[in-house]
């Protein structure tokens, strides 16, 4: 392609509201344009890259037996409301109507349109296993979009999923999906690792995040100093042992607190550490009031507490349904005199405890030599905190550690839940109806061409794996003016095209210093310059990845690239 006919609008300053690197540079480089508010253009290069994403990931998935189809992206209502969705999936589902008033939703995800569709198409066994997968645009209705690609409210996924008649099929499937997702994440040049997950919204019970490793992800892995174990913090179980100090009980006391608002606080005021007071917040886990208590070092983690009660949907209370419950608001929460009002459940560490602080239901008050049994009752003990860095691993799996990574994929076993749902059966051998057996399977394929991004850059602009790059070959004149140089670079650039190499010919009439910065700036793997020499019929050829330059003859250049393309 040459370089005077393309859309590539490259720009020297970083704009005022890209705060990360690949935003920055995918925009700068001229690969991406804002349309709205987590909206994107996908402009020629960028386009380039993505397909070249979408390729490797439908070579993976019909690699093992995955066929390709296209869903609408405007889903009826009836079909979520089906499942029950409709209401729980919450305010990032885009919801609409049609002249009619018929309700519908922007694709966030697929699984009820999917399922009603095989429902009604496969009836028997024979058909089954069966995997099918789309790549697509889904519209998800982010509270606040940022981070370029990487949080968007319309983005490009690849979703499939896979029918069975057992859970040992379901199985082998969810084994073949995981394997592909690492050949894909490895051939898109990424480091990354899979990690236990929470399914979320999605349903189901097993489920592993293939999460790429940066600075700037949103989630945290907790993974092993010495073994291949990685978890979503979210996740990871919580397996440290307790010992209760061999103290004795002093004498239960409320005192005043008045003005301490934080644990930290609290600790202060009272003159003790964070791990000698007891932190108590009130949750609603599907309506119902909960009152959870950890030590006041720990944090509670929703998603254990979630899976704890099974419950669809946790957060906090409001603090005015505190006082109204307690009597109290955030600050001055405790277990003590609680019982009866609520479910209390507490995270293992607090069965431990002795003499430590809590607040007194009463605001400005706290009770310091609190003990759990003697003054107050836990209805549930349970791991409900999230895991630290320094925490032991089961299974002496070794030592957890804390890394940054951004979720691109994720395998899901949902189970039966939405084929009960929906109705979707098959008759077995015996002519018995069953229901189908379903797996999820989602890769983000504009975040991980963000993804890359992260990780392949340098001071000057993007540096592509071969294998995604927009094109293989960057190939400059450096003044497009003089003949023997423009006819030299005309020569390559028809042989290394007839060849089927991918070349961009940047053929403008701009100064040397312009193309070069616009060469650093796009990221190509590899660069032919045509100068001085052309008349010698040299040429200068560098490596993009590190920088590293030789003079080559036009004779070699052909062989060199071949060579490095592995041709």
């Amino acid at each position: 392609m040459r370089q005077s006919e393309s859309l590539l609008p490259t720009l020297k300053e970083v704009p005022t509201d890209a705060d990360i690197k690949s935003h920055q540079l995918l925009l700068r480089a001229g690969f991406i344009r804002q349309t709205a508010s987590g909206v994107y253009s996908f402009l020629p290069l960028g386009k380039r890259v993505l397909r070249k994403v979408e390729e490797i990931v439908r070579e993976e998935m019909e690699q093992i037996g995955a066929n390709e189809m296209l869903m609408p992206a405007l889903q009826p209502a009836e079909l979520w409301r089906e499942t029950g969705r409709w209401d729980v999936y919450g305010p990032e589902l885009m919801r609409l109507k049609d002249r009619h008033d018929r309700e519908f939703a922007l694709g966030a995800t697929h699984e009820e349109v999917i399922t009603s569709l095989v429902r009604d198409e496969v009836k028997s066994y024979k058909k089954l296993p069966l995997t099918l997968f789309q790549i697509q645009t889904k519209f998800r209705d982010e509270k606040r979009p940022r981070f370029g690609l990487l949080r968007g409210r319309e983005f490009v996924m690849k979703d499939a999923y896979s029918f069975h008649e057992t859970y040992e099929s379901l199985d082998i499937t969810y084994n073949s999906m995981y394997q592909a997702y690492s050949n894909i994440f490895s051939r898109c040049g990424l480091n990354f690792r899979a990690v236990i997950a929470d399914s979320g919204a999605m349903g189901g019970k097993d489920t592993h995040e293939f999460m790429a490793l940066s600075d700037v992800g949103e989630d945290t892995i907790a993974y092993s100093d010495t073994s291949d174990y990685a978890a979503n913090i979210e996740m990871a179980p919580v397996i440290a042992s307790y010992t209760k100090e061999a103290v004795e009980l002093a004498e239960l006391q409320k005192v005043e607190t008045a003005d301490q608002k934080t644990m930290q606080d609290v600790a202060d005021f009272l003159g003790h550490p964070l791990n000698k007071g007891l932190k108590t917040l009130m949750f609603k886990v599907d309506e119902k009031l909960v009152l959870v208590v950890t030590r006041g070092d720990h944090e509670v983690n929703d998603i254990k507490l979630k899976n704890l009660y099974q419950a669809s949907i946790v957060e906090l209370a409001s603090e005015q349904e505190t006082i109204d419950t307690l009597g109290a608001g955030f600050g001055s929460l405790g277990p003590v005199g609680v019982n009866g009002k609520v479910d209390v459940v507490a995270d293992n560490a607090v069965e431990y405890v002795v003499n430590v602080s809590c607040g007194a239901n009463e605001n400005g008050y706290h009770y310091i030599n609190a003990n759990p049994g003697r003054d107050f009752e836990i209805d549930t003990y349970a791991d409900l905190r999230f895991i630290q860095e320094g925490d032991e691993l089961p299974e002496d799996q070794g030592i957890v550690k804390f890394a940054r990574g951004i979720e691109v994929g994720q395998v899901f076993k949902l189970g039966d839940f939405y084929a009960n749902k929906l109705g979707a059966t098959f008759l077995d051998d015996r002519g018995k109806s069953n229901t189908m057996i379903m797996g999820c399977y989602g890769i983000g394929v504009s975040r991980t061409l963000a993804s890359i991004v992260e990780q392949h850059h340098d001071e000057s602009g993007i540096t592509w794996p071969v294998q995604v790059a927009p094109f293989q070959v960057h190939l400059l004149t450096i003044n497009a003016k003089k003949e023997e140089q423009k006819k030299l670079a005309e020569e390559l650039y028809s042989s290394l095209k007839s060849l089927g190499i991918e070349v961009l010919y940047d053929d403008r009439k701009e100064r040397a210093g312009v193309k070069f910065a616009d060469s650093d700036l796009i990221g190509i793997p590899y660069r032919i310059t045509v100068g001085k020499r052309a008349d010698e019929g040299y040429v200068e050829f560098k490596l993009r990845e590190n920088g590293e330059q030789s003079e080559l003859h036009q004779s070699e250049i052909v062989n060199k690239i071949k060579q490095l393309l592995g041709k």
